[in-house]
């Protein structure tokens, strides 16, 4: 009996364990992918996109607070994978985990839903998630950098901003499609099919056009988002985003097609825009539409609901509802006799 509880203890703490590697492991190699397209700001590399932030903080959402020692140990392979590990190191991996795990504790704290079904729940990835608990991890890592003399203080605010932008921009363009791709999935007609096919294949000649040209034609993106939040919703408007922003990451750091002749700070500047206001279209439009389509569906069901009532009642049946079975009220009152005799 007592080997038995001892493999019931030891069983959650191996699935934790198991499950904080993969999320290390994920963490790695999302870091790994994040680092290809860095940009140069104020001599300090930073990357437009830092995919970890998303992968962490979906995790965090999938298994809970579990998983934080992998989100720690996938930091600092990272860190480790660019630089030898140092006094600060530690700092960093601490800010690494401590932003992700912020977002956590916000969003649960609002009740998020992980289908981001609601717009609500996309404003609190945004604002929360996003914009806010990213506060913790940009101001502690060039806040360091300052401290040990690595950068003067007259370029803070340039890096910050990088620093700040890169790991928002992970958190709303990777964190909600892993969340999605998480989640339970539909049946899709080959209607669908199809339809998603010629999409997809727009988006290879649009989007490529979009960023070489350098008559700047970055616009032509968002009809795009539109189409697919309104047919394919969240997964397929994140996906158009993330393929937008991750080409137009790659053209500017070759400084070609639209961020041809810019300045480092002009680059960075342009290309945040652009991957902001696509992960906002995306997450924002396809959380309303997700919503609308729920209410129109409740509304369809409750008048379904409301006519099979009516049939049963204009055909002198008792009403299929929950009280159905419940004995029938009393059409009028009837008084108890006055005077101890009855009336005539």
């Amino acid at each position: 009996m007592a080997g038995v509880l001892d493999i019931r203890q030891f069983r959650p703490f191996t699935e934790a364990a198991l499950i904080s590697l993969a999320v290390a492991i994920c963490y790695y190699a999302a870091g790994r992918l994040g680092l290809l397209g860095r940009l140069v700001v104020e001599d300090v590399v930073a990357t437009p996109i830092w995919p970890p932030t998303g992968v962490a903080v979906a995790a965090l959402l999938l298994f809970g607070t579990r998983v934080w020692p992998g989100i720690a140990l996938g930091s600092f392979l990272v860190i480790a994978s660019l630089t030898t590990p140092g006094p600060t190191t530690v700092l960093t991996v601490m800010s690494n985990t401590a932003a992700p795990l912020c977002a956590f504790l916000l969003l649960r704290r609002v009740g998020f839903r992980r289908d981001v079904a609601r717009l609500r729940d996309g404003l609190s990835l945004v604002f929360l998630g996003g914009f806010g608990a990213m506060l913790i991890s940009a101001t502690a890592g060039v806040g360091l950098q300052v401290v040990t003399g690595s950068l003067d203080k007259s370029e803070f605010w340039a890096v910050w901003l990088a620093w700040w932008a890169g790991d928002t921009m992970g958190v709303l363009l990777v964190a909600p499609l892993l969340l999605v791709l998480a989640g339970p999935t539909g049946r899709f007609r080959v209607r669908r099919w199809k339809e998603a096919t010629f999409l997809g294949l727009t988006s290879l000649v649009v989007v490529p056009l979009a960023v070489l040209s350098p008559m700047s034609l970055l616009f032509l993106v968002f009809p795009l988002l539109v189409w697919t939040a309104l047919r394919f919703q969240l997964v397929g408007s994140v996906l158009c985003a993330l393929f937008a922003s991750v080409c137009a990451t790659f053209e500017a750091t070759s400084e070609r097609g639209a961020f041809f002749h810019l300045s480092d700070v002009e680059i960075m500047v342009k290309l945040q825009t652009f991957n902001g206001s696509a992960a906002l279209t995306a997450l924002l439009l396809a959380s309303v539409i997700t919503e609308q389509r729920a209410t129109r569906r409740s509304v369809r069901r409750a008048c379904e609901e409301l006519a099979e009532v009516l049939e049963h009642l204009a055909a002198g049946e008792p009403s299929p509802g929950p009280s159905a079975g419940s004995p029938p009220e009393p059409t009028e009152s009837r008084a108890a006799p006055r005077g101890g005799h009855r009336d005539p």
